[in-house]
């Protein structure tokens, strides 16, 4: 038998699985082209009835406003600029104190997560004290930060910080409680200290848990943030809600929450892409269609 006769079938199962792979990867195109198609249309429909309705005064426009004055409203503010001082101040200050809230709450969640679910008698300690605080309505804390902190960034931080804090805390935990335990025991076997079980088999075992409180955790710092500039503040986005809704201006309303949307969707972005890069190792759900 020639060598030819025995490469022509392996060559004939490469071209296959070759196919067979671009044919996957235009799949894959083709559904990321129709849901982003799809959403921009669900998107336009939405803004379009709005408009329509409130037009042909199915609504009340005064009210509800219409989407072309919201824009109207954004226009006006980076152009001349909101009573508080120019926009991309107004938008600096509030990512400033959601951003840094949301680094020190992620860093707390973590750190304390971690210990907790590696250290048993801590966990016994402290579990109860922390699932009443969890049980607390957080958001009332905003006044008693504004009494503590004042006016400034300090007291929006605060309000971030325990929002953030608990879904990242209580994810870390579950994801050190959930590392194989034979893992764990291979690595002591192999001589490894607490310490680097903690660093080197519990941390890197636990990411994708704290990677997916961080989605949320985010808007829930936006929301600490804007709540306490919404009760007190000398500038933010929240501070525009307040004022806006003052002097019953719904467009100023809906224009701020369209920016706090855009921010929202920006961080989510960048936190995929992060996640993504960290986790290419992990192999794509059967769903992803990817």
């Amino acid at each position: 038998m020639s060598p030819e006769t025995v490469t022509a079938p392996a060559a004939a199962r490469a071209g296959l699985a070759g196919g067979r792979s671009q044919a996957r990867a235009r799949a894959a195109r083709n559904h990321r082209l129709l849901v982003h198609g799809t959403r921009v249309a669900l998107l336009v429909g939405l803004l379009g009835l709005w408009e329509w309705l409130a037009r042909a005064a199915v609504i009340d426009p005064f009210y509800f406003s219409m989407p072309s004055k919201v824009w109207d409203q954004i226009t006006q503010w980076a152009v001349n600029g909101t009573p508080q001082g120019p926009l991309w101040q107004q938008v600096w200050y509030t990512l400033y104190e959601a951003l840094l809230g949301w680094v020190l709450g992620v860093i707390g969640g973590v750190v304390l997560g971690i210990a907790l679910g590696r250290i048993r008698f801590l966990a016994d300690v402290l579990g109860p004290f922390i699932k009443v605080l969890n049980a607390l309505p957080r958001i009332v804390l905003a006044p008693i930060f504004l009494i503590w902190f004042g006016l400034g960034p300090a007291s929006k931080v605060a309000s971030a910080v325990v929002l953030v804090f608990f879904p990242v805390f209580f994810n870390a935990f579950q994801g050190a409680r959930e590392v194989d335990r034979n893992l764990v025991a291979n690595s002591r076997i192999l001589g490894a200290s607490n310490r680097q079980v903690t660093f080197q088999v519990v941390i890197p075992a636990a990411t994708s848990w704290i990677f997916t409180s961080l989605h949320v955790s985010f808007g829930f710092a936006l929301i600490g943030a804007i709540v306490g500039e919404y009760i007190g503040a000398t500038k933010g986005l929240g501070l525009l809600v307040s004022a806006s809704q003052g002097t019953f201006n719904a467009p100023g309303v809906y224009a701020a929450m369209v920016i706090l949307a855009a921010i929202a969707l920006l961080a989510e972005g960048l936190l995929a892409f992060l996640e993504k890069r960290l986790f290419r190792w992990k192999p794509a759900d059967a769903g992803d269609g990817r």
